[in-house]
């Protein structure tokens, strides 16, 4: 799945603001810590930082996309941090994962 369709599809159905203009411009805001939203910047930063994404139009596996996350759902699974970070990579990372099983349905042609 390309990036940018990821993000997309994210912010349309995680019930969290993911989108800050096009998924273009969200990429490169996250990656300057400039996203509207710190956490969902930061979530976005890592997935690109950690899966090598420098634009929308490259292609991420799942697997990348949800180890990308791994460093920032530790973070938030300390006992002394906010427990909405916790539940946005929670939904972030349940939410990757329909867009990829409609994704595969979809080239199946289910």
């Amino acid at each position: 799945m390309k990036y940018g369709d990821l993000l997309t599809y994210l912010d349309a159905h995680a019930d969290y603001t993911i989108l800050d203009g096009s998924p273009a411009e969200t990429l490169e805001k996250a990656l300057t810590d400039k996203h509207q939203d710190a956490l969902a910047g930061e979530i976005i930063k890592s997935s690109a930082t950690h899966a090598d994404i420098t634009s929308v139009e490259q292609e991420i596996e799942r697997v990348d996309f949800v180890k990308s996350l791994s460093a920032v759902r530790l973070k938030y699974m300390a006992d002394d941090a906010p427990v909405e970070g916790f539940r946005m990579v929670e939904k972030i990372i349940t939410t990757a994962d329909a867009a990829y099983n409609e994704e595969a349905l979809a080239a199946r042609g289910s």
